[in-house]
């Protein structure tokens, strides 16, 4: 019996693994796909009652680069391509795509063209029946500076010949947020309506490396409800001429395409009625062009020698949540901080984040910000975790009698059941108050975890030693003899990465089985609680060191509150049994 119990402990274990391994991103530090430059993109329609935004335009052009206006603000740098007026080239000043010296920007808009594109399109077209010229994608605009930067905005105009000048004025803050001003001067004699748009475009696939923890692709709030949809479901859904796979008119809101780490959106006025699109244009296969904006609702009206304008703005750049919220508040952008996939326990997973990143401004390292909050968890359960060391160690006292029992009563279960509950109630103890602390504190480390899974802030943070990058698998390896034999173990299986943070988390969790063996006396059980330790140690190897640091730092904490309280345990007993000697041999 006990063999069988083993081998079924042992097959739930690996159960387990695999479901963690299906589940839980792994360290991927390639972050898109390596694909061929994708062809022009075919049109991608507006929802609503607007006819279908330009596509760009097949027709021969010249061999000579586009035109273009530099960008240089305080965080970003690119340049805006004046044919189409599309702003499809933009790095970030503060991240690299890795932390070895000379690693190149990260690139979060790039040209049609190119292996990854990614770009945000503003324009308008008719109504239905409209003959009015409007810019498609190879309009050559004209810029009245050469440069956008925070003090000098740009302006791009374009006359179409037929009456109306339509006008971009674009400027930029000290981060990743663009204003953009679109406006309609009409000299003709009648009056023309058109609807404005904005959409984001990406013309690959990339890997998602977040898993199932994280959201990557095209996201939008509208009406101050969260969509979230796949490429898969876009590919999926969407369904020829229109391409368009989901559509949702409301008020404001904000649309665009998220990675992990950044986001590329489109924000219309807030006071608008909108029709939000995500479409997919297919190019064979899982290859195609990923569209996600909105269009008006109603027109944008332009009296014969008046004009009108309207005003949307654009982001791309980092995902950092403090930065996300002070817009949502300036710009009264709805729920803009769940760009960040705080998930279904946003409720206490965000006001983790909140001290985390408090703490990381206060100490200046994420992984002291990390040991501090650990600290601070431990000081709010230390009541609870008294209460469940005291009845661990209660259990631990009654082992003796427990094993006895199981011996008397090896042959009948239903009695060695009865005498054992009779046996909790003489001596007082519960077998599942230990149970209770340990469970109130599990959501509490499962909203870490996923903080320190979803944002940027441990992304490239350094610790100590050899850690350079907190959300990277420790680089150490065991198999390597940590460097001295120059091969890479992990090409024949991924088992063969076990560095010192993640040996260093196996002992402590080793250590504290010694000092807090299971209460069953179950030979199988027992053998399974000792592989625990190497299983879980492999596993970790593979997990971020931020995460692997943490739970080391969690287990000896753990172990040097659970040394306090015994001792305190044990002065009490002492101190009782002293009291109990003392008294008279008529008054025990």
């Amino acid at each position: 019996m006990d063999i069988k119990r083993f081998m079924v402990a042992t097959a739930l274990s690996a159960v387990v693994l695999v479901g963690f391994e299906y589940f839980l991103p792994q360290q991927n530090h390639k972050t898109v796909e390596q694909q061929a430059p994708a062809p022009a993109p075919a049109p991608a329609p507006a929802a609503g009652d607007a006819a279908a935004i330009p596509a760009a335009d097949q027709a021969a052009k010249s061999d000579a680069p586009d035109p273009r206006v530099t960008i240089d603000a305080g965080r970003v740098a690119g340049s805006l391509d004046l044919r189409g007026a599309r702003l499809d080239d933009l790095v970030l000043k503060n991240y690299h795509e890795t932390v070895k010296d000379g690693s190149p920007l990260v690139r979060v808009l790039a040209p049609r063209g190119e292996e990854q594109p990614n770009l945000v399109e503003v324009g308008w077209t008719n109504v239905s029946g409209g003959q009015v010229r409007v810019p498609d994608a190879n309009t050559v605009w004209t810029a009245d500076h050469d440069k956008l930067t925070e003090a000098q905005p740009v302006t791009l105009s374009w006359d179409n010949g037929q009456g109306q000048v339509f006008q971009i004025a674009i400027a930029i803050d000290p981060n990743y947020m663009f204003t953009v001003t679109q406006k309609v001067v009409n000299h003709g004699g009648e009056g023309v309506s058109l609807y404005p748009f904005s959409r984001v475009e990406r013309g690959y696939t990339p890997v998602e490396t977040g898993g199932y923890l994280v959201h990557e692709g095209p996201i939008s709030v509208i009406d101050h409800r969260l969509d979230e949809s796949s490429y898969k479901s876009l590919r999926k859904a969407a369904v020829p001429p229109g391409n368009i796979a989901w559509s949702k008119s409301g008020q404001g809101g904000w649309a665009g395409i998220t990675d992990k780490y950044w986001l590329s959106a489109v924000i219309p006025q807030q006071d608008s009625d909108v029709a939000a699109n995500y479409a997919f244009a297919s190019q064979g296969g899982d290859k195609g062009i990923y569209d996600v904006g909105f269009t008006a609702r109603a027109p944008l009206v332009v009296a014969a020698g008046g004009e009108a304008s309207t005003e949307s703005h654009v982001f791309a750049g980092a995902k950092e949540v403090p930065l996300l919220e002070k817009y949502e508040s300036s710009l009264h952008i709805p729920d803009f901080w769940k760009a960040v996939d705080f998930g279904w326990f946003a409720f206490l997973t965000r006001p983790i984040f909140t001290v985390l990143d408090w703490l990381n401004t206060m100490l200046g390292n994420f992984g002291l910000a990390l040991m501090a909050f650990t600290l601070l968890v431990k000081a709010l359960f230390f009541p609870l975790a008294t209460k469940q060391f005291h009845s661990m160690g209660k259990m631990r006292q009654l082992q003796p009698k427990i094993k006895a029992l199981r011996e008397r009563y090896k042959d009948d279960q239903m009695a060695l059941n009865q005498q054992m509950i009779a046996l909790y109630k003489q001596e007082g103890v519960n077998p599942a108050s230990g149970c209770l602390p340990m469970l109130l504190q599990i959501p509490v480390f499962w909203c870490l975890y996923k903080d320190l899974y979803v944002t940027i802030e441990m992304r490239h943070a350094p610790f100590f030693g050899w850690i350079h990058d907190l959300s990277a698998f420790d680089p150490t390896n065991l198999f390597t003899l940590f460097g001295l034999i120059p091969w890479d173990p992990a090409v024949i299986s991924p088992m063969l990465q076990l560095g010192l943070w993640p040996m260093a988390f196996g002992l402590t969790m080793f250590i504290q089985q010694k000092l807090n063996p299971a209460p069953s006396v179950d030979p199988a059980q027992q053998k399974m609680f000792q592989f625990m330790p190497i299983i879980f140690t492999f596993f970790m190897a593979r997990q971020p060191a931020g995460l692997v640091i943490y739970y080391c730092w969690n287990n000896l904490l753990t172990m040097l509150q659970q040394t306090v309280i015994q001792r305190r345990m044990n002065t009490k007993a002492a101190a009782a049994a002293t009291g109990q000697a003392k008294l008279p041999a008529g008054k025990k």
